[in-house]
This record gives C-alpha cells, structure tokens and sequence, in this order.
C-alpha cells in the first residue's frame, strides 16, 4: 500500500478538496467467503505519476458483472487495476469494517447509525434487479409467470410441486410438469438475498411472520444453499424442477429461464432494464439520509417488483488517503464513462442528478 511520496500528496490533495476534484464530470474472479487484501489507485496520473495502482474491493456478487466490466475498461483507460472479490454483501461489509480493502459493496444499505458507529460512508454505485429463475425443460424465459405471494409459498414450503393449482392459475395454458420443486437459495451473507426477502416480507404476511428479511435468515422447508448468485446459477441449471433468485445477468450469461412477475400494479412485467429504471423511478434519494432506501414493491405499472441498488461502503479515515482518493476516482469514471458498459449488462446506471448527490455527498462526508 505504499506509494512514491508526490503521487500520496496529490491523492490526499484530492480527497481533501474533493469538490474541487469533480470537473465537468463527474473484479477479476468470484471469490467464495475469502478476504481479500487492500490497496488504492487513479487521479495520479494528473500529477505525472506514472506508477499503476491497485484499487481493492470485496461485497456483493450481485454487481460483479458490472465492476468486473468496468475494471478491464478502467485498466485499459488508465493502466490502473481494481481487484474486486464477489463475496457476498456480508463479507464486503465485514472486510470495509475491518478496513483490509479500500471499498465494499452491499445490496443492503446499512442505517446511518451503523455507518455512524464504524465510520463509514455509502453511496449507490448501479441499480439492477433480482429474478426468480427456473429449470423446466421445454418453459423458456419468461414464459412461467409467479406472483409474490406465490413465490413466497414455494419458499415457505407450501407450494411443492410444479403443478400445483396455486401455479396453474397463473399460467393458463402453459404445460406444468408434476416435478418437484428444488428450492435453491444462498448460504451466505447476501444483500440479494435482503432484497428477495425484503419483497417478499411486503407482499406475504406469512414470510413475514415466519421469516422476515435479512442478509441471512431462517429458511424454512427443504432447500439448498448455493454461495454468490454464481452458486444459485449452478445449483439450478444442475438440478431439473429447481428454482433460485439471482441478479439478472447471472440469468442471461447462464442461458437461464426467468419468470415474469406480477408487480405492485398488477401489472405482469419482464426483467429488464426498463423495468428496473421504472421501479427506480419513484426513489426519493433527497428524502434518504446516506442513501439508505430499499426500492422493492415500487409503484408503476412498469416496475419490476425485486429492483435492487447496490452501495459502495468507504471509510471516512482510511487507513491510507491516497487509496481512498483512488476509489473515488474509480467511481467518479464509472458514473462517467461507464453508463454503456452498465446498459449492456442490464443494469441502470445512476441519473445525472443522483450522480451530483453523490459527489456532494463525497465533498460533505470525506474530509
């Protein structure tokens, strides 16, 4: 984590007078419940350094397509490397926390107290969506449609085989199978698992009662834990009659069959990035202290109900300036030149005007 003095100097420089750093604008492989280490890189090259830098970072499997993509652009545009370890949410808090990676990525923001007691900061980095995908030979994608409270009696246990009445009267027409239903969830600490029980725990006072939301929760009923949204993908397409939930481009680099939702408005919609930017439509960032908003269930017609942001976590006195100031030059050209690499992965990138909350947020909050 060393660096050559003027390169330090002159990231410091910049984290300190952050505003003034704006302008005009403003992984490399999955990893299962490892820690990564920690190191920094980027607005050096303004000084002259030419010294490349590693950027650490550790969290949510959910965005690493996304980060994974926009490391090898990052890299080719600056020499600079970002090493990000899909971990899962739980693990990127634990190691920002621990302050052995330079940032971590949750799909579950943490409330201000928390931030407040570990010194943290968070920001929103993307928005994407969590999909119930399936394995029934012969439905393809988009084809079963699953309401929430159906999709919570699968998982509670109640609803075990693929025709079942319950699932027969949302799909008229459509051939079910007699199989079994494999119930595939994750085994780790998951901020899409939050945000799958988040919705559910809104349209199912029987999830609520008998398991809520978390990051973790109780399972009840049989089913099989798979870690990162890659080891939900592989448990499905290994298991025929299986159903799990994970980020949308797991669903479609993996070939996989997702259902269509019923939304808030009774609307049946598909995953997509339309349907996510509908969803984030109605998100009052303004009104919520430290970005802490959850955006599932969202009102209109075209919303897709599991639509999820994921956040970055930064210390406010990191260990070293110089890495911090490099994080946020990552971000600051991700929210930039990275809107293309995101649309093409499915993901929403932030709007202009949410992308200015943040970089005040960074001037505010990072001294």
């Amino acid at each position: 984590m060393n660096r050559a003095l003027p390169r330090a100097a002159a990231l410091a420089a910049c984290l300190l007078a952050l505003a003034a750093c704006n302008g005009s604008e403003a992984p490399t492989s999955p990893g299962a419940d490892a820690a990564p280490a920690a190191d920094g890189a980027t607005a050096a090259a303004a000084a002259g350094d030419a010294v490349a830098a590693e950027i650490t970072g550790a969290g949510a499997s959910f965005v690493y397509p996304l980060i994974s993509k926009w490391s090898a652009d990052y890299a080719k545009a600056t020499g600079n490397k970002v090493n990000y370890q899909s971990i899962g949410s739980g693990g990127g808090i634990a190691q920002i926390k621990a302050g052995t990676v330079d940032f971590g990525s949750s799909d579950k923001p943490l409330a201000p107290e928390e931030l407040a007691k570990d010194g943290l900061v968070q920001f929103p980095s993307t928005i994407g969506g969590v999909v119930p995908v399936v394995n029934l030979p012969g439905i393809g994608a988009g084809k079963l449609r699953l309401t929430g409270a159906l999709l919570a009696d699968i998982y509670l246990g109640k609803v075990t085989t693929w025709n079942d009445a319950a699932i027969a009267a949302a799909n008229p027409g459509v051939a079910l199978p007699a199989d079994k239903i494999h119930v595939v969830r994750r085994s780790d600490g998951s901020g899409t698992t939050y945000n799958f029980t988040n919705y559910l725990t809104k349209v199912s006072p029987a999830w609520k009662s008998a398991v809520g939301e978390g990051t973790t929760v109780n399972w009840t009923g049989t089913s099989v834990g798979g870690k990162g949204n890659e080891g939900v993908a592989s448990y499905v397409k290994q298991l025929k009659g299986a159903i799990g939930y994970v980020e949308l481009s797991y669903a479609l680099q993996n070939k996989m069959a997702h259902a269509a939702m019923q939304n808030a408005a009774g609307t049946w919609v598909q995953p997509n990035a339309a349907s996510f930017a509908a969803a984030a439509a109605s998100a009052d960032w303004k009104s919520a202290q430290d970005f802490n908003l959850v955006i599932t269930n969202a009102p209109g017609a075209e919303a897709w109900p599991i639509t999820a942001t994921n956040f970055i976590l930064m210390r406010k006195q990191p260990r070293d300036a110089a890495d911090a100031a490099a994080a946020l030059e990552f971000f600051r050209w991700a929210y930039a030149s990275g809107t293309e690499q995101a649309r093409s992965l499915d993901y929403v990138p932030l709007p202009a005007e949410l992308v200015q909350q943040v970089e005040a947020y960074w001037a505010a909050q990072l001294k």
